[in-house]
């Protein structure tokens, strides 16, 4: 057979070869473009993107949001994320047979999964969170033994976590967080040894977790059970989850002790067991944590003190949140070193002795809650030292001291402190002294508490300098003098709290021009002289207390505009007159006190007087 002869054999057989397979791709290219355009006629497009390009006209694999494989041209990876879609999602979904990739996340899609999906075995990647799906999570989707990737947090799935999905034993991500699932937790998913992140997190379920969770999941890097019910004991295995990065497992029910085989966690990164029943000492190995950034524990029953050489051994530290424990001892000084501290969170435990001035070299210090403990301030000098090293943290926003016997004088360089400052309470820590002047440089300050204190003299003018502070106490003190006009400079004002001093004069008219004022308390001083009108057109105010001072009213008072108003108390004072009925009209009113004056008349029968 000669050369011409054999070459036009070969090309009487691939030419119909050629026609064939050419035949398959357009009848499968046909086929993904049905399927998708049905799936465009099911779903809501308001922002007509798909209606603008998915075109029957146009090859599918130049569509938005679709990916073709490069040798078949089928539909590979479907993407259509954030794109405000509405509907169910469709069964014809399930005859895109070499889909890999189903990104449907960020839209108002809703309803049930349909079980056609489970025909797409060649699925890698399925994430459908941010969505309204609802019903129970299928068990189908164990049959998708590709699967790398199942993310469907954050809708209204319901039911039990199946059991199946531990035939997924590709599956190296599984997000279910922020549904309404139920149950206990099925232990064979802490058999899938592929698995790098779980995210169960805020849902309903319950039980307890396995004591070998850890035996199979050396890869798992992220573990957040947070805001469930779980309960038992945390499983000493945790320790072999050699990778960890984050572990939470806050706001649950789990009891016993912290596992001290945490501590050869050496990549973890944060640790969340915050809100449990969790006693006993935490563990000194997890000090040792050098990668350590967050450490959340607050609101167990831990007891113990804390190591010194706790920042020696974690200088990554960012956030030490540790209050509503009972913890004990001294905040140790080498604090100082935790150079990347934000947030330093001791409140509410039993720490004694002097607050170190070294907790404070960290220039990244956003928070510093220490109150509610037994933390003394320096018996030399009285004067609270330890504030003058905060002049260099620049993005300090709260100083909370409440609750100490600080005891000592406010120095006056708290006027040094950053103008990033939004809340300083020190209430109850028997501050003694002047308020220096000073204070009035902090004028980025919304919130001023200094009550239940042992503080005299008079409210400085420099207080007007505060023009963005929304509350201001400094009630159960020993001020004295008139009460100033510099606080009607405070227009964004909504608490005013300086009850149970020795204020005397008149109350300032310009107050009712504040009208921000939700709260008011002048009660149990020595003001006296009429009332000013002004205060009756505070038409947002919730609550007035004058009680307890040398009022008068010169007028009948007319509350009739305070439309909020749901509690006053004018008793003690020297009022005269009728009741007038512009209290009855008051609908939002609940507490009435004008005992103990020269007023006649019946109130409203709907009030607690």
């Amino acid at each position: 057979m000669n050369y011409n002869t054999c070459f036009h054999l070969l090309l009487g057989l691939f030419i119909p070869c050629s026609v064939v397979c050419l035949a398959m791709t357009a009848r499968n290219l046909n086929s993904d473009q049905f399927v998708l355009l049905e799936f465009k006629d099911c779903i809501a497009d308001p922002q007509n993107v798909l209606a603008n390009n998915w075109s029957a006209s146009t090859s599918v694999c130049n569509w938005i949001g679709v990916s073709c494989g490069i040798i078949h041209k089928r539909v590979i990876a479907l993407n259509l994320t954030s794109m405000n879609l509405r509907g169910t999602i469709p069964p014809h979904l399930g005859n895109l047979s070499f889909l890999l990739s189903l990104d449907l996340s960020s839209n108002n899609l809703s309803g049930h999964l349909p079980k056609e999906l489970g025909k797409l075995h060649r699925l890698r990647i399925i994430q459908l969170s941010y969505n309204r799906l609802n019903g129970e999570i299928p068990a189908w989707l164990g049959n998708l033994q590709r699967v790398q990737r199942l993310e469907m947090g954050n809708n209204i799935f319901t039911g039990t976590i199946p059991q199946a999905l531990v035939n997924m034993s590709n599956l190296e991500i599984l997000n279910l967080q922020f549904n309404q699932l139920s149950g206990q937790v099925p232990y064979s998913i802490f058999k899938i040894s592929a698995l790098k992140i779980v995210s169960l997190f805020s849902n309903s379920l319950s039980g307890s977790l396995p004591n070998d969770m850890c035996q199979h999941l050396a890869k798992l890097e992220g573990l957040y059970l947070s805001r469930n019910e779980l309960s038992g004991n945390i499983p000493s295995s945790m320790g072999k989850c050699n990778n960890l990065q984050i572990l939470a497992l806050s706001y649950n029910q789990f009891t016993g002790i912290i596992p001290r085989s945490i501590g050869n966690l050496t990549r973890l990164e944060k640790l969340y067991l915050g809100l449990n029943n969790l006693e006993g000492q935490i563990p000194t190995p997890i000090f040792n944590i050098s990668s350590l950034k967050t450490i959340f524990l607050s609101n167990n029953s831990l007891s113990s003190s804390l190591p010194n050489g706790l920042c020696y051994h974690c200088p990554m530290l960012e956030g030490l949140l540790l209050e509503h424990n009972e913890l004990s001892g001294n905040i140790p000084s080498s604090m100082g070193e935790c150079y990347q501290l934000q947030i330093l969170n001791l409140a509410a435990n039993k720490f004694s002795g002097l607050i170190p001035k070294s907790i404070f070299n960290s220039t990244m210090l956003q928070g510093i809650y220490l109150n509610d403990n037994s933390l003394e301030g320096s018996a030399i000098d009285h004067d609270w030292t330890f504030l003058s090293s905060l002049a260099n943290c620049k993005h300090l926003k709260r100083i909370i001291l409440s609750g100490n016997p600080l005891s000592g004088v406010l120095p006056t360089y708290i006027g040094n402190l950053s103008n990033s400052l939004r809340y300083f309470m020190a209430s109850n820590c028997e501050i003694i002294g002047n308020i220096p002047m000073e204070i009035g440089n902090l004028s980025s300050m919304l919130d001023l508490e200094l009550d239940y204190n042992k503080l005299s003299g008079f409210i400085p003018k420099s207080i007007r300098g505060l023009r963005k502070l929304q509350g201001l106490d400094l009630s159960s003190n020993k001020l004295e003098g008139p009460i100033s006009e510099s606080l009607c400079d405070l227009e964004s004002l909504y608490k005013l709290f300086l009850g149970l001093n020795k204020l005397h004069g008149s109350i300032p008219s310009c107050l009712g021009n504040i009208y921000s004022l939700g709260y008011l308390y002048l009660n149990s001083n020595k003001l006296s002289s009429a009332i000013p009108s002004t205060l009756w057109n505070l038409k947002d105010i919730l609550e007035i207390d004058l009680s307890s001072n040398h009022l008068i009213n010169s007028y009948a008072i007319d509350v009739g505009n305070l439309r909020s108003l749901g509690k006053l108390n004018l008793s003690r004072n020297l009022l005269m007159g009728d009741i007038l009925s512009t209290f009855g009209g008051l609908q939002t009113l609940v507490t009435l006190d004008l005992s103990n004056n020269k007023l006649y008349g019946q109130s409203p029968n709907h009030l607690v007087v």
